[in-house]
C-alpha cells in the first residue's frame, strides 16, 4: 500500500475508509498541508546552505548499523530557524493536536537521503532526551520537504505481523503520524534527494489502542455535529470521549 494525501487526513487504514487495521498497527494519521507553502519555501531555503552531518550519531547502538542517511547539525543557526518553524506547525494543527494527544515532544531533527541512502528497519528509542528534559517516544512524526516526484525509493514503510508492509511516500508539506514502537525502515533512494522533518511525541495517552479509541469517538462527534447540530447524540458521545480521556490522560501539575 502507498498512501498519498490527495484526500482528507484521515484514520489511515489497509483499505480506503475505516476498515479493522490489522493486528500491531494501530492509528496511523495522513495530514497534508501541515505547512504553509511559505513554511516549506523557508525550509527549503534553509536546506540549500545548511551544514550536514552523519545521522549514525543520532542512532542507538543497533540502529547505527543500518542507518545510512545525513541530518542537519543541531548546533547549527540553520537547525535553529528551521526547528522553530515545525514546531510552530506541529502546535497549530487541531487534527493533529486530537489525534496524538501530546504531552510533550522531542526537537525536530532533519534528514537528508541521496544516492542510494537508506535506513534499514528498526525501532525508534522508546525514551529520548536526558534528565529533565526526558521524553517517551509514543508516536512518530515525518514531515515531507521534497515532492516526491523529485526522487525515486524513500518511502517510509511500516511492518505488521505476517510479513506486511505498508509504505507512504506523501507530498511536500505533508505528514504522517505513526507508532513509534513498529518496526519500520526507509527504502534506498536511488534518484534525486528526499529531505523530511522528524518529530517524536509522547501523548497524554500511554496506550495506543486507547488513543484510537478516542480519535474514533473524536471524528463521530465531528461527524454527529455536522449532520445534528449540538445534538442529544452529539452530548451522549461527548460525555463518553470527554470521561475517557480524564480516566486515561496522565499529567503532570
Amino acid at each position: 500500500m502507498i498512501a498519498n494525501d490527495r484526500r482528507a487526513a484521515s484514520l489511515l487504514t489497509t483499505m480506503p475508509g475505516h476498515a479493522t487495521l490489522p493486528e500491531g498497527i494501530h492509528l496511523i494519521v495522513c495530514v497534508p498541508d501541515v505547512l504553509t507553502a511559505q513554511e516549506l519555501a523557508a525550509l527549503r531555503a534553509e536546506l540549500q546552505t545548511a551544514p550536514f552531518v552523519d545521522g549514525s550519531a543520532t542512532a542507538g547502538w543497533s540502529a547505527r548499523t543500518v542507518k545510512k542517511n545525513q541530518q542537519i547539525d543541531i548546533g547549527s543557526a540553520s537547525y535553529a530557524r528551521m526547528a522553530d518553524v515545525v514546531r510552530t506547525a506541529f502546535h497549530r494543527h487541531s487534527l493533529l493536536q486530537a489525534a496524538l494527544l501530546p504531552a510533550a515532544t522531542t526537537q525536530a531533527l532533519f534528514n537528508r537521503y541521496a544516492g542510494g541512502m537508506e535506513y534499514g528497519a528498526h525501532v525508534d528509542a522508546p525514551v529520548m532526551g536526558g534528565v529533565g528534559n526526558a521524553v517517551r517516544t509514543d508516536i512518530a512524526i515525518t514531515v515531507f520537504l521534497s515532492d516526491p516526484s523529485g526522487y525515486d525509493g524513500g518511502e517510509l514503510v511500516t511492518h505488521a505481523s505476517g510479513g506486511m508492509e505498508y509504505k507512504f511516500k506523501l507530498e511536500a508539506g505533508a505528514a504522517i503520524a505513526y507508532p513509534a514502537n513498529t518496526l519500520h525502515h526507509v527504502s534506498p533512494v536511488t534518484r534525486g534527494v528526499r529531505d523530511a522533518a522528524i518529530i517524536w511525541v509522547q501523548s497524554m495517552v500511554r496506550d495506543p489502542a486507547r488513543r484510537e479509541l478516542l480519535w474514533d469517538l473524536e471524528n463521530a462527534k465531528r461527524d454527529i455535529f455536522g449532520r445534528e447540530g449540538k445534538s442529544q447524540a452529539f452530548d451522549a458521545v461527548s460525555r463518553s470521549h470527554a470521561n475517557l480521556l480524564r480516566m486515561w490522560a496522565e499529567v503532570t501539575g
